[in-house]
């Protein structure tokens, strides 16, 4: 497997000492950088950025020909975008200082101390990734159309909240940066993860694991795998899924389920790439993109200490919020008419056709299992139906069932809960009252009697009755 560049762009190294040179290479490719140049005159340097883009610069102050603070000068005037970090032989304050006002990112001291050179080069390329993501956003948000719509041809929908998500998935799929994304069960959170993979370039697999309800040895082997002997029954070595996902991108979901103990073990991946196969001694790298996904309150688990707040933020790098499908109403047709045809082929049935109070029926219902759920309540209709026209019947026994399974303070319409109904400071009679939610009742269930008897909790007779009395 050919391994992915990493950074995208290469680390440009200059120091006139070979010694030097070797060193600071090692210690980057031994902590997974593997995308680098060097180089011990720095006459070489224009030559190299005029070839193509750098990711950053590590600059010898010391060299013959030419001295790093010149260059750094000359590469702050023609190439103001790459990060310039200082190697330094010297501890003197003001070289340092005047490095940084004259445009340097940054300043190592020699000897080099290796972590100290990592946390800066982290940093720097970090830096780049922002400033890309940035110029995205921009790009974005001034195009209204979606560059790689094929992307999202798994994704059945033309709500306009759905587009704004494509949009943002669009302009952050090709950064290397953690995604982390939220919403109930049934939305479509892993379609939405492989949107990320399919835009982000990534020649690597899609490797998905659900990791609700795995303990931290499990999670270990299966995500690290394991070596010969690591434990009783290890007869031989395995490769867990985050070498698998190498070059791509791995998705964790159900992330909020999580122990602590595995917490800490994702957040070293994420913040070093580097992970401990169970019975090795020393880590190794990956390149692999990391996304998650949550059904749960993650803010909420790290205010009563169930989620580490560290891994939360870097999880949630990139926010990708996926809308419920009862705040996506104008999609159900093009949803129905879509699990219909699924439905009918899969189970070698003729396409039914949908009655027209089907629709009315299903806006009046919350959906707590979303999309999954429609999906399901469509291959039920279609499993059981008879006739050319879908049974109505079906679909109704599914929602009272749903409905039965709901809170009892649970409210109908959450975008609309009984909390939120306000009053002017004059009351209106009851009369009145019951007149508005008739009224209310009847706009929701598109004029149907049937649907909006039922949102009131009334029979069709009662409901009739009132309407008829309210004309009068």
């Amino acid at each position: 497997m050919v391994e992915s560049p990493n950074p995208k762009y290469p680390i440009l190294i200059v120091d006139d000492e070979r010694s030097i040179l070797l060193a600071v290479d090692t210690t980057l490719r031994l902590a997974g950088f593997n995308n680098i140049v060097t180089t011990q005159d720095g006459r070489e340097v224009g030559g190299i950025l005029q070839s193509g883009p750098i990711e950053l610069l590590l600059l010898d102050l010391t060299m013959p020909h030419i001295g790093g603070e010149e260059l750094l000068k000359q590469v702050h005037a023609e190439r103001p975008d790459v990060p310039v970090v200082i190697v330094t032989g010297t501890t003197d304050v003001k070289t340092a200082v005047r490095c940084i006002k004259e445009g340097a990112f940054d300043y190592v001291i020699k000897p080099v101390d290796e972590e100290q050179l990592l946390a800066v080069v982290h940093r720097a390329v970090a830096f780049r990734e922002l400033e890309r993501e940035n110029i995205a956003l921009r790009q974005h948000i001034l195009n209204d159309d979606l560059e790689s719509p094929e992307a999202f041809n798994d994704i059945i929908t033309r709500d306009k909240k759905m587009l704004s998500v494509f949009k943002y998935v669009e302009s952050i799929a090709r950064t290397s940066q953690p995604v982390l994304i939220t919403g109930e069960t049934g939305v479509g959170k892993e379609l939405i993860a492989n949107a990320v993979h399919r835009l982000s370039g990534l020649t690597g697999r899609f490797v998905a694991v659900n990791v609700a309800g795995v303990d931290d040895n499990v999670f270990s082997d299966t995500l690290f795998g394991h070596v010969r002997g690591a434990f009783t029954g290890a007869d031989r070595s395995r490769p867990g899924l985050i070498e698998e996902a190498s070059g791509g991108t791995l998705f964790l979901d159900e992330i909020g389920d999580l122990s602590h103990a595995s917490q800490v073990k994702l957040l070293r991946l994420l913040q070093e790439g580097e992970y401990l196969p169970l019975g090795r001694d020393k880590p190794r790298h990956t390149d692999a993109r990391i996304v998650t996904s949550t059904n749960k309150d993650i803010w909420g688990l790290q205010g009563d200490g169930k989620f580490r707040k560290d891994l939360g933020y870097r999880l949630g790098t990139h926010l990708v919020d996926i809308p419920l499908l009862r705040d996506r109403k104008d999609d159900i047709p093009l949803l129905v008419d879509h699990f219909l045809e699924e439905a009918a082929r899969a189970l070698n049935k003729k396409k039914p056709t949908p009655p027209k109070e089907l629709f009315p029926v299903l806006e009046s219902y919350a959906f707590p299992g979303n999309i999954r759920e429609l999906q399901a309540m469509i291959y039920d209709a279609v499993s059981r139906h008879t006739s050319r026209m879908l049974s109505l019947e079906v679909v109704k026994e599914h929602i009272a069932r749903g409905q039965s399974l709901q809170p009892t303070d649970s409210p109908v319409h959450p975008e609309s809960p009984r909390k939120s109904i306000t009053f002017h400071e004059t009351l209106p009679t009851l009369k009145e009252a019951a007149q508005l939610l008739v009224a209310e009742a009847m706009e929701r269930a598109g004029g149907n009697q049937s649907v909006a008897a039922r949102m009131l909790g009334i029979s069709q007779q009662a409901l009739s009755k009132r309407l008829k009395k309210a004309d009068t």
